[in-house]
């Protein structure tokens, strides 16, 4: 929909001080806007109405359909599928009917890996994603969401992509899509587009503005602890957190929402630099950033006050508050020119956002004419949904470790698919579990979309044949002696309760002895398995002769050294979604190949990290006590393309102006293959010291059996090059593979 800026001005023009400042906040949650009545049907609360009261309308209603602990909200209370057509008629009447200019109300929720709804896909976390190295695919599958919220009558995502993973200990980690800047760029882009269409096309057309977070360099906190300081230079900003900040842009996403943390001391929210210069200057950005959950109240301390503080992140380029009181208390500043100024602006990139959605009047209307979600459209795109979950769930799966004993994959795969071999044993904490699957900001699924490892195998193999020991006393010694394969699930979880503890912003307060291990609020000092999992398998490993497949289920760069010495195959699994077991199933029982590569780099050892494969400076060798602190590198994948050979590779550096174009010959054998070919660089003459590699170019094949293809690399310059005149050297290597080396100078004034 075009925007009507004359009809925006009439608008603004109209509206006191306080019914501008009502449509900068988005303080009321959601959930808490509806109720049931004695007939339970849904209508508009008290506090809703109240809300719409205060400021003469409402801006931005946050998690109308969100459920999970955090909420309360579940199958039991919560706001169903078929009701949500319901429960955004009852909102948008209600705000239409009290609001004083006929303005409906954004809607925004919770999707960083899928709808947090009940009904919701669940797409694997980002880490699984990044595992697929797809962007295509990552593509399809956020459009696939996107089409769910829209159908749905929801306006804005709210997507995490722009924290890059840094260091195991942040219980964040999960939402990043790896540790690499380019791959999180790519994703970054892929999301956009998949959600808000190319050129934003989709945008109230069958999809959703995105509000993609979070801004910026999060991952760095010291320590891994969330929301602290970022202690870095502006180099390591700009080629490591800023790249998916700019591919976001550059994709058309319409919001940023600006982190918890500081950068060398300075709030992003209160960050004028970072929000104003250089994403709206610098990068051309024109859509709303919205602050993180109560990040304004939070900058009391440096501001002075609460309404200081929400006077702070206004003047510093924030749009939007979240849960916050900061900005409710700019009504203390109407007599303040800046505060003035600056609300007027941000409301002007309000309007714009809902006049894309229909939620403004048209000339000559009273209030807008909003369409209502239709049930029939949801229950489509959530099928949809589905399919994209279980492709991804599949690509995300990743072998780390292949016939370290005798018995290799192909041999355990034989054995099982042997009827009168003996037993296969599902053990480990999570061989019954479906929750650690599905990562933190997930709704509950009903229990009969529920599945475990043991449960697949099970549902594949009969009753008869497999059997479940969570520890190792469930089994007699008599079957662990019969055993032909045990399947060990282990990991961690973010799975919450509904009787955890939380902060007021949502985040794990306190976990019992065997609750969340990651999640946000779940930081660790310790990031070997949790439970002492590793002595687990130990004692399973003597309780049987049978090889064992460990399936890793992860949502940070847990410490594996053990489980792969005691493995004779390690399958990663990252937090798979809704669809992991099925897909570890798919590998194990049907032969499924395996495309994914590890996002980030597993450490050897729990205390030294971080270790990132684009560090200026290798670890190895440093550490007395661990002298290989790397136990396997970031982009290793054992299955990924293992069945094909390259050859021919070769650099031009004069075809191509401005690039480096690598080209190699990819052949696939009789079985054909799948994945993400990767080429690194190393740079060196430049004034800095580089880093030990960078992911420059990554394409993703699907070969048939027995298919030839070239694949080109296109490397810009601009990503080779440091600052100054002069030569740089650059080898390229194909996925670390020394026998696939090219080495290319680029000469002249740069």
């Amino acid at each position: 929909m075009s925007i009507n800026c004359a009809a925006v001005d009439r608008l603004i023009d109209s509206m006191s001080f306080t019914q501008k400042v009502g449509q900068l906040n988005q303080r009321l949650l959601g959930w808490k806007s509806v109720e049931r009545n004695a007939a339970g049907r849904l209508v508009a609360s008290d506090e809703l109405k109240q809300e719409i009261d205060r400021w003469g309308g409402l801006g931005t209603l946050y998690g109308l359909l969100r459920a999970d602990p955090w909420s309360g909200q579940h199958w039991g209370n919560g706001i169903r599928p078929e009701e949500r057509t319901e429960a955004i008629a009852v909102v948008q009447q209600t705000v239409l009917e009290r609001g004083a200019h006929g303005i409906g109300v954004l809607l925004s929720e919770e999707a960083p890996h899928g709808h947090q709804a009940l009904g919701g896909t669940v797409l694997p976390t980002n880490l699984g994603l990044g595992a697929t190295f797809d962007p295509q695919g990552v593509q399809e599958a956020e459009a696939a969401v996107a089409a769910e919220l829209a159908a749905s009558g929801i306006h804005i995502a709210l997507v995490s992509g722009l924290d890059i993973a840094r260091d195991p200990r942040w219980g964040r980690y999960e939402e990043c899509f790896g540790e690499d800047p380019l791959m999180a760029a790519r994703m970054c882009e892929a999301i956009v587009t998949g959600m808000q269409g190319e050129h934003r096309s989709k945008v109230g057309h069958g999809g959703v503005a995105v509000v993609l977070k979070h801004l910026a360099a999060q991952g760095e906190a010291v320590g891994g602890r969330n929301g602290q300081s970022a202690v870095l230079g502006p180099h390591d900003l700009h080629e490591i957190h800023l790249p998916p900040v700019a591919a976001g842009v550059r994709a058309g996403a319409l919001g940023f929402m600006a982190a918890y943390n500081d950068i060398d001391s300075v709030p992003c929210c209160a960050n004028p630099w970072l929000l104003k210069d250089y994403l709206r200057d610098q990068l051309g950005f024109d859509g709303i950033v919205m602050a993180d959950g109560l990040a304004v109240d939070r900058l009391e301390d440096m501001a002075g006050s609460i309404p200081a503080a929400g006077r702070a992140a206004l003047l510093a380029g924030v749009d939007v508050s979240l849960w916050d009181e900061g900005f409710t208390r700019l009504e203390e500043y109407a007599d303040d020119e800046q505060v003035v100024a600056a609300v007027d602006t941000a409301l002007r990139r309000v309007l714009e956002l809902k006049a894309m959605f229909g939620l403004l009047p048209e000339d000559g209307a009273d209030t807008a004419a909003i369409a209502m979600p239709s049930a029939d459209a949801i229950a489509q795109a959530t099928a949809d949904g589905r399919e994209q979950a279980k492709r991804m769930a599949r690509e995300a799966i990743t072998l780390i470790n292949d016939g370290q004993s005798a018995a290799t994959l192909d041999d355990i795969r034989s054995v099982i698919a042997d009827a009168q071999a003996g037993p296969v044993i599902v053990a480990g904490p999570f061989a019954d579990d479906f929750g650690c699957f599905l990562g933190d900001y997930t709704a509950p699924l009903p229990a009969d979309e529920q599945s475990s490892v043991y449960r697949q195998l099970v549902a594949r193999l009969g009753e008869d044949r497999v059997l479940l020991a969570a520890k190792p006393s469930d089994a007699p010694a008599d079957q662990w002696a019969r055993a032909s394969t045990v399947v060990f699930v282990c990991g961690s979880t973010s799975e919450r309760s509904y009787d955890s503890e939380f902060d007021d912003n949502g985040a794990a307060k306190a976990v019992t002895e065997y609750g969340a291990t990651c999640g946000e609020g779940v930081d660790l000092s310790d990031i070997r398995l949790p439970w002492r999992q590793d002595d687990m398998l130990g004692e399973v490993a003597a309780l049987t002769t049978a090889p064992i497949v460990s399936v890793a289920v992860c949502g940070r760069a847990h410490v594996l050294t053990d489980v792969l010495e005691r493995s004779a195959v390690t399958i990663w699994a990252g937090y798979a979604g809704q669809y992991g077991p099925q897909a570890v199933a798919d590998v194990l029982v049907d032969g499924a190949d395996m495309s994914g590569r590890l996002p980030v780099t597993l450490p050897a050892y729990p205390a030294a990290i971080p270790v990132r494969y684009n560090d200026r400076q290798s670890a190895a060798h440093v550490y007395k006590d661990a002298a290989e602190p790397i136990l396997r590198g970031f982009g290793y994948g054992a299955g990924s393309l293992a069945a094909v050979t390259f050859s021919e590779m070769h650099a031009d550096t004069q075809s191509h102006p401005g690039e480096v174009l690598v080209q190699v010959t990819a052949h696939a054998d009789d079985h054909g293959a799948a994945g993400a070919v990767n080429l690194f660089a190393h740079v060196s003459g430049g004034r800095r010291i580089p880093r030990l590699a960078m992911l420059v170019d990554s394409v993703y094949m699907d070969l048939n059996a027995g298919e030839r293809r070239d694949i080109a690399f296109h490397v810009p310059c601009d990503r080779l090059r440091d600052v100054g005149d002069g030569q740089v050297q650059v080898t390229c290597t194909l996925d670390g593979d020394s026998t696939h080396t090219v080495t290319a100078t680029l000469t002249g004034e740069y």
